[in-house]
């Protein structure tokens, strides 16, 4: 092995290897024997560690708030271009149409083409007889800004619904902007965290509610949450956010999911820390005033509380 740094230029390539500690013992031994005899090699030795001392010390840049969303955007966008490609490959088309193509499966395909080119032309014909100046009167009478604001909620609230997890986040970060002057919204994205499919969107929609933490529905839409999550990484950042927002009528059905089968163990270490951190302020607070009407016992919630405030 001596023989690979055996010339100057081996060893000065092989100097990064060497002090990232990923030589084995020979080729070590083989390049320090080098350089006690070499001294324009210990020069640039000497040079090569000043550089990565440097380069050690360079401060790691912020993580942007964007990160996180996009992230989860660029990575929804490529397992649905992924799944795209496999299912319509050349192969996989192939392969369908021979499964399709049947006699009888023909002919029940004529038959149903037929009858599409009849429903739409049964419905274009009845579309151009119908009479639009009502629609056009009640839309008139609408102010324009009021009638804006419900196109745009009601494109928002479409695309919360859409199938594509991609469209699903970019209605969510939209969201954030629509979401605190509209009660519908706040309602679709509550329900967009207990029940999306795709882990990526319910994330990002937690990110938006734990901005509106100040509203006392969507504090407790978030304590109700708590009970309908599958996904470890839903469960543990929802236990981070109801210590942010200093939740502490959370704890209840914190220490219930706790008692989940097959709960992810860092998932139950993360809500015990939780529990203590809520309940160590809890106890170091002053009394609490009395219950006003949106604060008053309620069976039905997790936790005992119609809202919860911090």
């Amino acid at each position: 092995m001596e023989a690979k740094f055996i010339d100057c230029e081996s060893v000065r390539q092989g100097l990064m290897d060497w002090l990232a500690n990923e030589l084995p013992p020979d080729e070590v031994q083989a390049l320090e024997a080098h350089l006690a005899r070499c001294p324009d090699c210990r020069r640039e030795q000497a040079a090569t560690w000043q550089l990565w001392q440097t380069l050690g010390q360079l401060p790691a840049p912020a993580p942007s708030e964007e990160m996180r969303p996009r992230f989860y955007a660029m990575l929804a966008e490529f397992q649905a271009a992924e799944q795209r490609r496999r299912q319509w490959s050349v192969a996989g088309v192939v392969e369908r149409l021979r499964a399709w193509w049947q006699p009888a499966y023909a002919l029940r395909l004529a038959y149903g083409l037929l009858l599409l080119v009849v429903g739409l032309a049964a419905g274009y014909g009845l579309r151009s007889r119908v009479e639009p100046p009502a629609v056009a009167a009640v839309e008139q009478s609408v102010p324009e800004p009021v009638a804006a604001d419900n196109v745009r909620h009601a494109r928002l609230l479409t695309l919360l619904a859409d199938p594509s997890a991609v469209q699903r986040l970019r209605a969510v970060s939209y969201a954030e902007e629509v979401a605190p002057s509209n009660e519908r919204v706040v309602a679709a994205l509550l329900s967009t965290l207990n029940q999306d499919p795709n882990v990526n969107v319910r994330l990002a929609t937690l990110e938006v509610l734990a901005g509106l933490g100040d509203d006392p529905t969507v504090r407790q839409g978030l304590v109700r949450a708590l009970a309908q999550q599958d996904s470890p990484l839903v469960q543990s950042a929802l236990a981070d956010v109801m210590v942010q927002l200093q939740v502490r009528g959370s704890v209840r059905p914190l220490r219930k999911l706790l008692r989940q089968d097959n709960l992810n163990e860092q998932v139950k270490s993360k809500i015990e820390q939780s529990i203590e951190t809520l309940s160590n302020d809890g106890a170091n607070s002053p009394a609490t005033p009395p219950a006003t009407s949106h604060e008053t016992p309620n069976d039905n919630h997790p936790a005992g509380y119609a809202a919860v405030a911090a």
